[in-house]
């Protein structure tokens, strides 16, 4: 037997319907990888992560891509956006994600700022995010306008995933609305997500867009479509992790779904802590040393 129908046969082969989520593999998931899975008709799960530790509680679910989003900015740095996040700050955070994870793809945000110089700017962006922290990709906002960086930054080696809808980015132009429901903005964004396709992303995200339109791109396009209040008809579904577990304080997105109470458990948690130590049942005597 080849090696490779060894690897088959012990469901890491490429071809295996269950190699992409949650499928033992002894390397970490590839762009080739997600591309297949399109191809197979395979639906999988992508989650935002921001530490090693967390990163790793993913990875060991089988979790195929961590997206090391700009959404730090309000989930885990306290900014009112995400436009203040540096690109030093995404690089060392990404850098956690890498190291807390053996299987992921690990993708990582183009900030505010790192890429709208031109395509020169954003090739080094990119590159610093690889060089530095070790991604496998990166992520940048826009269609027709991110066109050049995204073909620049492909014919580098880096691969790149397009973000079109609502770019959080650009909230200060576009606000908190679901965009493409008029006709024509329905048609741009097809044709963004196309035009983003021939540049060479090898995946796109949709975020807030109506449930039609991101079907109709998810049947134009030969690359992955990851959606975020997207409806469920792309390929792949990607959710800030906080919302997901159900940490993220507030009011929450409409389009996520709470999976975990982890904000109230943690918050019993640490009552409890703070009453044993304050009535001094902690630290008892199978935690003291002499």
């Amino acid at each position: 037997m080849t090696s490779l129908s060894a690897a088959r046969e012990q469901g890491k082969g490429l071809d295996n319907p269950k190699a992409l989520y949650g499928g033992s593999r002894n390397r970490r998931v590839s762009v080739r990888d997600l591309a297949l899975a399109k191809e197979r008709g395979e639906r999988w799960p992508m989650l935002t992560a921001y530490d090693a530790m967390t990163a790793s509680v993913f990875d060991e679910a089988g979790i195929p891509v961590l997206l090391v989003g700009d959404s730090m900015g309000n989930c885990h740095l306290g900014y009112e956006s995400t436009v203040p996040v540096t690109l030093d700050e995404m690089t060392m955070l990404a850098a956690a994600v890498v190291r807390g994870t053996s299987r992921a793809l690990v993708v990582g945000d183009l900030t505010f700022g790192s890429y709208q110089e031109g395509p020169v700017q954003a090739l080094r962006s990119a590159t610093r995010l690889v060089k530095e922290a070790g991604v496998g990709a990166v992520k940048l906002e826009g269609g027709e306008r991110s066109l050049a960086a995204t073909a620049l930054i492909v014919e580098s080696g880096i691969p790149v995933m397009a973000h079109l809808g609502l770019t959080p980015q650009s909230v200060n132009t576009l606000g908190h609305r679901v965009q493409g429901r008029s006709e024509e903005a329905a048609q741009q964004l097809v044709r963004d997500a196309k035009a983003a396709q021939d540049a060479g992303a090898f995946a796109v995200v949709l975020e807030l867009v109506p449930a039609e339109v991101a079907a109709e791109v998810t049947r134009s396009l030969h690359i992955p479509v990851v959606g975020i209040g997207a409806g469920p008809d792309t390929d792949a579904q990607v959710l800030v992790w906080t919302d997901m577990a159900g940490l993220t304080g507030g009011k929450v997105p409409r389009f996520t779904k709470q999976y975990l109470d982890l904000r109230r458990s943690l918050g019993d948690a640490a009552r409890a802590y703070a009453e044993e130590v304050v009535g001094g049942a902690f630290p008892a005597e199978e935690h003291t040393f002499h």
